[in-house]
């Protein structure tokens, strides 16, 4: 006798999936985009730009939750500590993305900004879907780092339920780590287990739950202000300039001599010859350029000034 085939039952757990999900304004179909599909090219980029010009005001509003991550980021280096970014998908791609753009722009070690991917280095060039789900890989991936108590981990997800990201953050929280958690939905929905959320809410999505957009642009935008500001804050930037970054290319090492030109008032040659001397180090060269001193006496009086070259220089001021 043949067994009957068993019926297709969705599970409990996509039910429950399913009306998370529907409650997220992350998932809500945008009135505005409705009949996208059946208009011109240059309308539908006019719908996708007018949607994108909402993501600035809606990060604007962060900003007083933004300044305190700065202020907990700052801090928790100083004492040795490290920014720990936790993503899946384009958040984690964007976290990826933006610690790896601190040591050529500021300076930093590659250990002091880190970025972490659900699925690991493969998702960064290949979608890999349900690995989002896995909350036991994002505690191997948080203990595989020795995230601790001096550490600060950023959780990054729009949707703000993905359980990788809530997983890995929880688990960092175990170890002592200050947690915070981005999502671009409402602060009322978020979790309050952690120490800080920053919720830029930019809207519905122009295409249904494509959070690679507008929720993806607000999220770079947010990780920009986090780590620029931080670095600001520990004295690699001189006026608005890098004054950190590593001139290990050609375009890096004539941007360096051109910062120095332009602080210090030098000829081409002359910033060649002192960047030279400074052994590419730019702030250590505009230091020595400034007040004559040779390099050893001008490291020294960076090094009393904590590395901010406006106060090595005696300079005070504000905009």
């Amino acid at each position: 006798m043949k067994k009957r085939k068993s019926l297709n039952i969705p599970s409990p757990r996509g039910r429950e999936v399913f009306e998370e999900l529907r409650g997220l304004i992350t998932e809500k179909t945008n009135p505005r985009s409705a009949k996208i599909d059946r208009i011109d090219t240059i309308d539908a980029l006019r719908i996708i730009n007018r949607e994108d010009a909402a993501v600035a005001n809606a990060v604007k509003k962060e900003l007083p939750y933004i300044a305190r991550a700065v202020d907990l980021v700052v801090a928790a280096i100083k004492k040795g500590g490290r920014l720990i970014y936790i993503g899946a998908g384009t958040s984690g791609r964007l976290g990826v993305l933006d610690a790896a753009e601190c040591p050529p722009t500021f300076g930093t070690d590659p250990s002091t900004v880190i970025g972490i991917i659900a699925g690991g280095l493969r998702s960064l060039v290949r979608s890999q879907e349900g690995v989002e789900d896995n909350i036991s890989a994002a505690v191997k991936d948080i203990r595989g780092r020795r995230v601790g108590r001096k550490d600060v981990v950023v959780g990054i997800t729009a949707s703000r339920r993905t359980p990788y990201v809530l997983g890995g953050l929880r688990d960092a929280k175990k170890h002592g780590a200050t947690t915070i958690f981005i999502s671009c939905n409402p602060r009322s929905i978020a979790p309050q287990d952690f120490d800080l959320a920053i919720c830029p809410v930019v809207g519905p999505e122009v295409i249904t739950g494509s959070s690679r957009m507008k929720a993806g642009t607000a999220q770079k935008l947010v990780l920009n202000m986090i780590s620029t500001a931080t670095m600001i804050r520990l004295g690699k930037i001189y006026g608005n300039r890098m004054v950190d970054l590593k001139a290990n290319s050609e375009k890096l090492r004539e941007r360096s001599k051109r910062v120095i030109m332009e602080t210090c008032g030098l000829s081409y040659e002359a910033a060649h010859d002192t960047l030279t001397r400074a052994g590419g180090a730019v702030k250590l060269a505009i230091v020595m350029a400034k007040t004559g001193l040779p390099k050893s006496q001008a490291a020294r009086l960076l090094k009393k000034n904590g590395g901010y070259v406006h106060r090595a220089l005696g300079e005070t001021g504000s905009l």
